[in-house]
């Protein structure tokens, strides 16, 4: 029997935060403003200043305000713009509401962050006609009945669906065949090609590639000498469509708890980096308590411009499901392997889950860390139920401060350590 050929389909949800924060609210209130239609932004403590932008409405963008750059900066350039805490429960569900309506359509689902996932349709596609037509149908059914709106990328592998869900929003459909390439691919400039920052795109400026078309008819011999032989080769690959990455739901027997953002700017100093991992682990501790479960293992992970990953891992002395823990774990492994290079990715991922109810006594906690944990698990129930600017933690709005006790927050929750690659959320 001749194999179907693969299809690929790549959810996207428009503005992920932001219209999650949005339907909550006019579901709460159907009178209250849609953060949707005035500029308006996902983030940290508007009243100190402090924190990173999360995600952006439409009119926000007509303003320069950019995901991942600090709330100062944002509203300097736009002082009316509205910005509204973020609540990583609320969005965590609204993201499991919308993987519960995908599994009707394919068992063969990857999560590829919060607002993402990849369903390979090849063996399924035939019980819902054409692709088009099937993508079509998952959008409305997702606008209609989660009030919410996805764009849908349509090829045959997972990069090409990807990048075609990047293409006009919000609330489309989009081919990007292999043989739609030339035409539709290639004239984009290189930024637009997934895993090129503004440091690689820079780079081959210089050599005189400008385009997606330039880097696909450049000798790949070229683009390694200028960009490392790793990075060289996966950008030749990727500006001609070439992925052969299957979609992988994740592995339970290697459950863990990730979370990762590809930063709109690269990241070179440590403070910043720090409020990108309180971030994380604000959204990892709330998944972990949420599931009733601990790690023993915290993992920080850095991608640089140049495609190279490092990653540093300790085990830890008990169990922690704590958000501080977390953090100032994250931050200790960051001081001991990072050189400052300009990373685009960080990410940290928790793993030797504990599922089991009985705990172990440690040694290792003081009266002061078991206050702590009651503490976050009391924010968790409340910000569940009145929503997370309803509880602040005053240490985390002093300034410059790397420790627990400072920063702000992030994206990305997954059931078995994935990972995002991040954009808007």
């Amino acid at each position: 029997m001749e194999s179907r050929k693969r299809l690929i389909f790549h959810i996207d949800v428009n503005s992920a935060f932001l219209s999650w924060e949005s339907v909550y609210r006019l579901s709460r209130d159907p009178k209250a403003q849609d953060l949707r239609l005035i500029p308006s932004a996902v983030g940290g403590d508007v009243r100190s200043r402090h924190g990173i932008i999360l995600a952006k409405s439409t009119p926000a963008k007509k303003y320069g305000v950019v995901t991942a750059e600090t709330i100062a900066s944002a509203l300097r350039k736009c002082p009316e713009l509205v910005i509204v805490p973020s609540r990583f429960d609320i969005y965590s569900g609204y993201s499991r509401q919308m993987l519960a309506l995908l599994s009707e359509y394919t068992p063969d689902i990857e999560k590829f962050s919060i607002d993402e996932a990849f369903l390979d349709m090849t063996e399924t596609i035939h019980l819902f006609g054409p692709p088009r037509k099937a993508a079509d149908q998952i959008r409305r059914r997702i606008r209609e009945e989660l009030n919410f709106t996805v764009n849908v990328g349509i090829s045959s592998n997972k990069l090409l669906a990807k990048m075609a869900s990047d293409f006009e929003k919000p609330d489309k459909t989009h081919t990007l065949f292999p043989s739609e390439i030339a035409a539709k691919m290639w004239p984009l400039p290189l930024r637009d090609l997934l895993f090129v920052g503004d440091s690689a795109a820079d780079k081959m400026a210089r050599i005189g590639l400008h385009t997606i078309g330039d880097a696909a008819s450049c000798d790949p011999d070229i683009l390694r000498a200028h960009l490392g032989d790793k990075y060289g080769t996966q950008v030749y690959r990727y500006a001609n469509g070439i992925d052969q990455d299957p979609v992988l739901p994740p592995d339970p027997t290697r459950k863990g708890y990730g979370n990762s953002i590809t930063l709109a700017q690269d990241v070179s100093d440590f403070d910043t980096a720090c409020q990108v991992l309180l971030a994380l682990s604000e959204t990892v501790g709330a998944r972990l308590r949420e599931a009733g479960v601990r790690c023993n293992s915290v993992t920080v992970e850095l991608k640089d411009w140049r495609f190279t990953s490092q990653s540093h891992q300790c085990v830890l002395k008990s169990p922690t499901d704590s958000t501080s823990v977390l953090y100032d774990t994250a931050c200790r492994l960051l001081k001991e392997f990072w050189d400052k290079t300009p990373v685009r990715l960080i990410g940290l991922r928790t793993s030797q889950i504990q599922e089991d109810p009985f705990e172990q006594m440690s040694l290792f906690e003081d009266e002061r860390q078991k206050k702590m944990r009651a503490m976050e698990k009391a924010v968790d129930h409340i910000r569940g139920r009145y929503g997370i600017d309803s509880v602040q933690r005053a240490s985390f709005l002093k300034e410059n401060s790397p420790t627990p006790h400072a920063v702000s927050r992030k994206k990305h929750l997954n059931q078995a350590s994935q990972h995002n690659t991040g954009k808007e959320f």
